[in-house]
């Protein structure tokens, strides 16, 4: 259903409000680029300090410019059940294709808690639903035979799996069947991430390298994994220097730097260091988007 490369999409702020003027320019962007969707109001997208109703004006805003043109996955997690089916009906009504729900984070549900909440989303609209596993910001893992329950609800449709564990993709292909779309939440390994049977990324480092981003994942898609490192080798300094610190702060960084938004973030998060602003710019030069 999903395949490709997915940005996690930022949200840009501008005097600390909403920038939904480059907002939308960004879709456009993503758009021509050649980005296969778009991911608002995950990590990355700053969704734990949006308030609700920003939340809400994000999804519209980006379901609204992409048009139909590419599909929409909509951030929609929280640790508290109720609070995501609102999020998910929102996402649903405003045109969303599918919903991105955390596993809850903080509460440390059971494996059948975990089955219980992703049940009662499933059942709470027709949002189709992609699961985001991701223990070391959540504080609990998801194993491939819970998800391999959920995967046989009709509208639980795939993973986004930010473990790192490249095994758990072949784990889950005999648990989830290999119609489940399983995506890398992790962009340094999401070459590899394919190669065991993954089909896509959502990524951070797309939002600055939209176009590099979707040729890894085409690539690697038709089965030319060779032209896929080669683009992957002049990837791999930025990815790496975006998550020196938190990476939305360093991808933020890295697009003001290329003129595409400002670097502005919420506290308690707090503009990149000088030391790693210059890995970034390292970065960028290395991949050919910084002269």
């Amino acid at each position: 259903m999903f395949k490709g490369s997915f940005p996690a999409l930022v949200t840009p702020f501008k005097n600390g409000e909403l920038d939904l003027d480059t907002l939308k320019k960004l879709v456009d962007w993503h758009v021509a680029e050649g980005s296969n969707g778009l991911v608002p109001v995950g990590t990355t997208g700053e969704s734990p300090t949006l308030t609700h109703a920003e939340h809400e004006t994000v999804v519209a805003e980006v379901v609204k410019a992409a048009a139909g043109r590419i599909p929409v996955i909509a951030g929609a997690g929280s640790n508290n059940t109720l609070e995501s089916m609102r999020l998910m009906r929102h996402a649903l009504s405003v045109g969303a294709d599918a919903a991105l729900v955390v596993t809850p984070y903080y509460n440390k549900p059971t494996q059948a808690g975990l089955i219980a909440h992703f049940t009662a989303l499933h059942e709470c609209c027709d949002l189709p639903i992609v699961i985001y596993n991701i223990p070391g910001r959540s504080a609990v893992d998801m194993s491939p035979d819970t998800m391999g329950q959920l995967a046989k609800l009709p509208r639980i449709v795939g993973v986004k799996d930010a473990t790192g564990d490249l095994a758990r993709v072949c784990a889950q292909r005999i648990t989830c069947g290999k119609d489940f779309a399983q995506i890398s939440g992790e962009d340094g390994t999401a070459h590899g991430f394919n190669a065991q049977g993954g089909q896509g990324v959502i990524s951070v480092t797309a939002n600055v390298a939209p176009k590099l981003v979707a040729q890894v994942q085409a690539a690697t898609l038709a089965g030319d994994y060779a032209t896929a490192l080669e683009i992957q080798d002049r990837l791999m300094p930025l990815h790496r220097a975006i998550f020196t610190e938190p990476g939305l702060v360093g991808v933020k960084y890295a697009m003001s730097r290329l003129g595409l938004c400002s670097d502005e973030v919420r506290l308690p998060l707090t503009p990149l260091t000088d030391p790693t602003k210059a890995l970034v710019d390292a970065g960028l030069r290395h991949a050919g988007l910084l002269t």
